[in-house]
């Protein structure tokens, strides 16, 4: 139990930083950790007239491997789903511009990918 909720402390801080990093690129978060049956997205946020979903990832190490890396095929089918659902709540148009971006966090580095990866309809 100790290790999870330290996992998720972790989680947290590294998602504390990335929309701290974002609000300071000039990105207006909307919304923080959105949960559906769907799957979750870590920000949302809106960014030269674009709407965006924001997978974050921390890593205290990069020995397991990169915070990027951990963004699976599996883990964006989830992130599609969540993200269509919100536009769905939220009256976004099949007109409306998004993207959905990754901030990786290891150490005292933070990188940005934006359209690190395209949306793939079912």
């Amino acid at each position: 139990m100790k290790e999870t909720e330290n996992r998720r402390s972790l989680g947290r801080r590294g998602e504390e930083e990335a929309a701290r990093y974002l609000a300071g690129q000039g990105m207006k978060i909307l919304e923080r950790n959105f949960v559906s049956r769907q799957g979750e997205i870590d920000i949302i946020g809106y960014h030269r007239d674009c709407l965006v979903f924001v997978e974050v990832k921390y890593r205290r190490s990069e020995r397991t491997g990169t915070p990027e890396s951990a963004v699976t095929l599996q883990k964006t089918r989830k992130i599609y789903r969540a993200a269509d659902y919100y536009r769905y709540l939220h009256h976004y148009g099949e007109d409306e511009a998004f993207r959905y971006d990754v901030v990786a966090i290891s150490r005292e580095e933070i990188r940005w990918y934006q359209n690190a990866f395209e949306h793939r309809y079912r």
